[in-house]
């Protein structure tokens, strides 16, 4: 039976794009597409509308060789990632594709969509998987990723996950420049007007910034609520820009208004593994080590030096942040 199950394994990725380009984090997923099974058939399904939507359609169909089709939702009605059309939609293309797997990544995307796909497919979706030991048996982290838990999926099929990006780096070379795969519009008759009603798109606010996002940079630097205030936030958003690095906040930072949510690290924020991580007035509360742990180096800053975020740290400063944050913004040169 194994062996059956190996020949079987076919693999939806429901990606997401920007800009006309696969995001990082899809391509993570696709990565862990071929963890399931090597000889593993991918079909990327992309949603949206217009020029941009095409171009990612391309740059999906060389993403890697596993890549056997892309699949393009081409509609108004997914221009917006509103988890009830886009529930319908992956129902809809599981309904005729038939795969043994179905892959998100853990962003808020696919933590939105999943749930309620698998909710419409009646299957219990595994989410957060960090490693893939078989077909069917996952790694996942619980207790704000004090302990990592096997899982066997015996389920119905598809079997429906999310993917921790951060687990799964794609290669920098993945574009496969020998195969293409083709490229094929879905068919959208199933849409019905229910589902658009349901939820509406009103807005989207986010800061217009050069620096890097925060999801992929390579340098993060964050306040915690040792930063006091919005306007002391402000140096850190220029230590950032010497640095080409990404702003990250705690939730103590954020709850209390210093900062927008979306730049919040941790268990209930971004999931983050730069090679460097800069943590400043951080006390380091289990659900924050839980989203930055897996960074290459981290620097703490803290006047405690009992904070907890000094058993995490590979450097660590005991002192006054805003003098040491002087001294940086002072010593390091501006970002040619």
């Amino acid at each position: 039976a194994g062996r059956t199950l190996r020949r079987l394994v076919s693999t939806l990725v429901v990606a997401e794009h920007e800009g006309g380009l696969v995001k990082p984090s899809s391509l993570s997923a696709l990565v862990a597409a071929e963890a399931i099974a090597k000889e593993n058939k991918v079909s990327l399904l992309l949603g949206g509308s217009g020029p941009a939507l095409h171009k990612a359609a391309e740059h999906a169909a060389a993403s890697h060789p596993l890549v056997n089709e892309v699949l393009v939702a081409d509609s108004d009605v997914f221009a917006h990632p509103l988890a009830e059309p886009w529930a319908e939609l992956l129902r809809s293309v599981q309904q005729k594709g038939g795969y043994s797997h179905v892959i998100a990544s853990s962003t808020s995307f696919g933590k939105n969509l999943l749930p309620r796909a698998a909710a419409l497919l009646d299957v219990s979706p595994v989410t957060d998987v960090t490693a893939i030991s078989e077909p069917r048996v996952f790694v996942r982290p619980i207790y704000a990723g004090n302990a990592l838990c096997t899982v066997r999926y015996t389920g119905e099929s598809p079997c429906m996950m999310s993917i921790r990006s951060t687990s799964f780096s794609p290669a920098t070379e993945s574009m496969s420049e020998t195969k293409v795969a083709p490229i094929t519009q879905v068919d959208l008759s199933f849409l019905s007007e229910a589902s658009s009603r349901k939820s509406s798109w009103v807005n989207l606010t986010s800061q217009d910034t050069e620096r890097p996002d925060l999801a992929n940079a390579r340098v993060v630097v964050t306040g915690g609520r040792g930063l006091k205030s919005a306007e002391n936030f402000k140096l850190l958003e220029q230590l950032a820009e010497k640095l080409g690095a990404a702003v990250g906040a705690t939730r103590a930072a954020v709850d209390a208004g210093y900062v927008p949510n979306e730049l919040q690290v941790g268990q209930t924020g971004k999931i983050v593994a730069p090679e460097l991580y800069i943590a400043f007035g951080v006390s380091g509360a289990i659900q924050h080590l839980a989203g930055m742990r897996d960074s290459k180096y981290i620097v703490a800053v803290n006047k405690d030096a009992d904070a907890p975020i000094f058993q995490v740290a590979d450097y660590g400063i005991v002192g006054d942040l805003f003098q040491v944050l002087e001294e940086l913004l002072e010593k390091i040169p501006d970002k040619k």
